[in-house]
C-alpha cells in the first residue's frame, strides 16, 4: 500500500463509514501510515456544508482534521496547478479549480491521490503528467 493522499470525496466518505469497501481500505491505510493525508483544498468540504447550511458538521469536519496531516498548496504546487489548469483548459478539457490544486500537490509530494472522481484526474494523466491514482471504492 503506498503513501497516499486522500482527495476529499474519498475523505468524505471516510467520516461517513458508509461504503464497506471505502471503509475497510482506510482501516487499513490508517493502521499502516497512523494517520491520512490531505491536501489543503479541504474547501470542497466545507463549501459543501455551508451551501446546505450544515455549520454544526463544519465544526466536526474541521475537529476531524486534527488527527490528519495537512499538505499545503505552496509556491511550487500553485505553478503546477496553474500549469495543469492551463493544460485542461487549452485542450477543451476544464475540471474546475480545485481538482487541478489537488493533482499538484499530490504530484508536487509524489503521493498517489486516492480518488472516485477518476474522470478528472485521468484528464490530467492523459496530458502527460505522472498522476498515480487509486479509487477506494473498487
Amino acid at each position: 500500500m503506498p503513501k497516499s493522499m486522500l482527495d476529499t470525496d474519498i475523505f468524505s466518505e471516510v467520516l461517513k463509514g458508509v461504503d464497506p469497501v471505502v471503509a475497510q481500505r482506510a482501516t487499513s491505510y490508517r493502521s499502516t501510515f497512523g494517520h491520512y493525508t490531505l491536501s489543503a483544498i479541504i474547501m470542497e468540504i466545507v463549501k459543501g456544508l455551508h451551501k446546505v447550511g450544515r455549520a454544526e458538521r463544519i465544526q466536526q469536519f474541521l475537529q476531524n482534521l486534527a488527527q490528519v496531516e495537512i499538505l499545503a498548496l505552496d509556491e511550487h504546487s500553485a505553478e503546477l496547478a496553474g500549469r495543469i489548469a492551463a493544460d485542461l483548459e487549452r485542450t477543451g478539457q476544464p475540471i474546475g479549480r480545485a481538482d487541478p490544486m489537488v493533482a499538484a500537490v499530490a504530484l508536487q509530494h509524489k503521493l498517489t491521490l486516492v480518488t472516485g472522481n477518476t474522470a478528472h484526474y485521468e484528464r490530467v494523466k492523459a496530458l502527460g503528467y505522472a498522476l498515480d491514482s487509486e479509487n477506494w471504492r473498487v
